[in-house]
């Protein structure tokens, strides 16, 4: 298959990730690094604050230069949305109230859905003594996918493999625009001399990147379901890659099966950890240094030191 430009994404109608901002011509140039998700953007915040307008209820005289630049270019029929403009939504969608967005039901869905997102906690359960996410698919590789509204795929590590490698000291992410393949490596995580690979769950183009997680790594082990995720594609071929991970009870049966080979591993402490269903096991390459780095990582994370 032909591999497509960095340069495009698909899904966006604007080459280069032109930020909103750039696109309105109140700014020369800026990449957009938020996927378009313009509501949780520090760049956005501090124009909106600089050329003050109000975060909540504007009027037409607190408008962004954006919507009068979208207002004079597009009329009538041939007038899209904002979010189709952007590549927030695929489909076509005309805007039907002239670029004012504060009064918008359609506006404000999307918007709740992205504060719903990031404010659900998943519902979780235990298996083998370890916390699986509903509603997550796993890789084998112990990397997980989250599928969201308009398809995109949330990633992260699984509290499996977090409790097994302990606390991460730094985390390299693929940049934005970067393509990732399922089954091969997409990120790397370091602790101490130590370097680990993580298989991507699925393929995609990446879209956004949890900066706060790279330059705070606890929050993935605080939270590896929730905050620390770790970053947002756009999926080649959803439904071919999901094929080939783990779902609901296959997620539970497959972590029963790796804490039980852990705790095997663990030898002599194997009866009582056992007892305790695994409940026990965190941090195992730093309490535990008998077990090789490399020999958990090829085990469980299915790959070679680095």
């Amino acid at each position: 298959m032909k591999e497509k430009s960095n340069t495009v994404v698909k899904g966006f109608q604007v080459l280069d990730r032109e930020c909103i901002w750039m696109k309105a011509g109140v700014i020369n140039f800026k990449i957009c690094e938020s996927a378009y998700d313009c509501n949780h953007c520090a760049f956005d915040k501090g124009m909106r604050r600089a050329m003050g307008i109000r975060s909540t209820e504007p009027t037409e005289k607190t408008a962004p230069n954006w919507v009068n630049h979208l207002q004079k270019k597009y009329r009538g029929a041939e007038r899209p949305c904002r979010h189709t403009l952007t590549g927030r939504v695929e489909a076509p969608k005309i805007c039907a109230l002239n670029y004012e967005c504060y009064h918008c039901a359609y506006d404000q869905m999307l918007d709740d859905m992205d504060e719903h997102q990031l404010a659900l906690q998943p519902q979780t359960f235990m298996a083998g003594g370890f916390k699986v996410a509903r509603d997550y698919y796993y890789h084998q590789g112990h990397s997980w996918v989250r599928i969201e509204y308009g398809g995109r795929g949330r990633i992260g590590l699984d509290d499996f493999a977090v409790s097994v490698f302990g606390p991460s000291r730094h985390i390299d992410l693929p940049p934005l625009g970067a393509r990732v393949e399922q089954d091969r490596i997409g990120w790397t995580f370091r602790r101490e001399d130590h370097e680990a690979a993580v298989l991507s769950p699925i393929s995609g183009r990446v879209l956004a990147v949890n900066s706060g997680a790279q330059e705070h790594p606890e929050i993935l082990h605080a939270g590896p379901y929730h905050a620390g995720w770790l970053f947002i594609v756009e999926p080649e071929r959803p439904k071919k890659d999901l094929k080939n991970l783990y779902f609901d009870d296959q997620s539970r049966r497959w972590i029963e099966k790796e804490s039980e080979q852990l705790l095997s591993m663990l030898g002599t402490q194997y009866e009582r950890l056992a007892a305790l269903g695994g409940r026990a096991i965190r941090d195992v390459a730093g309490r535990h240094p008998e077990l090789k780095w490399e020999e958990l990582a090829q085990r469980f994370l299915r790959t070679e030191m680095l």
